[in-house]
């Protein structure tokens, strides 16, 4: 949709220039959420994979806010994944051994990166939400293999 409405597609050089944003993401190691041979290796492994997920979730709320304000034609698209998202991010921060390890951003580093974010020009935005989007999927893709994995692993071994 960005593509066709913006002209911002996948091979746009500015986009390759652009991309600086340092999005959180989802390495294949931590998306497999694999087995370890020691079991309690492997919960260890589970709950930083669940750790990482969370805290990225959150990072990415202050992302999908920005998009809220420069994609206002979808609005209430964006206002249910920012939902979504939080009650995501709380719900998998709630699985985690210990909480309070997850990284949830401070109000100080939120207001940086909104700052960062809106001081591009107008065509920078389009890139911007593009690339927020895309890394968005990509997270969320792998998010989904790991809790899949996780769930079943755990329902095993319970």
């Amino acid at each position: 949709q960005m593509c066709e409405k913006f002209t911002v597609c996948e091979n746009s050089m500015e986009m390759l220039l652009r991309n600086d944003l340092n999005l959180p993401k989802v390495t294949e190691e931590d998306g497999r959420c694999s087995s370890v041979p020691d079991s309690l290796t492997f919960l260890s492994f589970q709950d930083k994979c669940l750790r990482k997920i969370s805290s990225g979730l959150y990072t990415f709320q202050t992302y999908l806010e920005y998009i809220k304000e420069t994609f206002a034609s979808e609005k209430q698209n964006v206002d249910s994944l920012c939902y979504s998202t939080e009650h995501l991010a709380h719900t998998i921060r709630r699985m985690v051994i210990n909480p309070d390890e997850v990284v949830i951003p401070d109000r100080a580093t939120r207001e940086s990166l909104r700052a960062k974010l809106r001081s591009g020009k107008s065509w920078i935005e389009k890139i911007t939400t593009h690339l927020i989007l895309r890394d968005f999927t990509s997270f969320m893709e792998k998010t989904v293999r790991a809790i899949r994995y996780v769930k079943n692993t755990r329902s095993y071994s319970a």
